[in-house]
């Protein structure tokens, strides 16, 4: 199972783009990559097209690791792991383990 899912609030813990902050847009659960907005920017060049008529150079976000990011808990206002609590409707939440708040 996936820690990491799209729309959690991550940061990069290793790698050039340690430190940085972004929400997950998309995970490839069969590579173990998560594309996060902002993180990991690469250029790419294009032939012109419909959508880019100039084509060129453009920046975009490659696929991270997905051990390279942990979740970010805003409370602690860093990285953190997190355990697994079931509520009494039995539904699951995320809780993290330093300060016990709900991601």
């Amino acid at each position: 199972m996936l820690q990491i899912r799209k729309g959690d609030l991550v940061i990069a813990v290793a790698g050039k783009n340690k430190g940085r902050k972004g929400k997950v847009l998309k995970v490839f659960p069969s590579k173990r990559k998560v594309l996060v907005e902002g993180v990991n920017i690469v250029k790419k060049a294009t032939r012109p097209s419909q959508k880019n008529p100039q084509g060129g150079i453009i920046s975009q976000e490659a696929p991270l690791d997905i051990s390279n990011v942990m979740l970010f808990c805003p409370r602690c206002s860093r990285g953190t792991r997190f355990r697994t609590e079931i509520l009494k409707d039995g539904s699951k939440i995320r809780v993290c383990k330093g300060c016990g708040e709900k991601i």
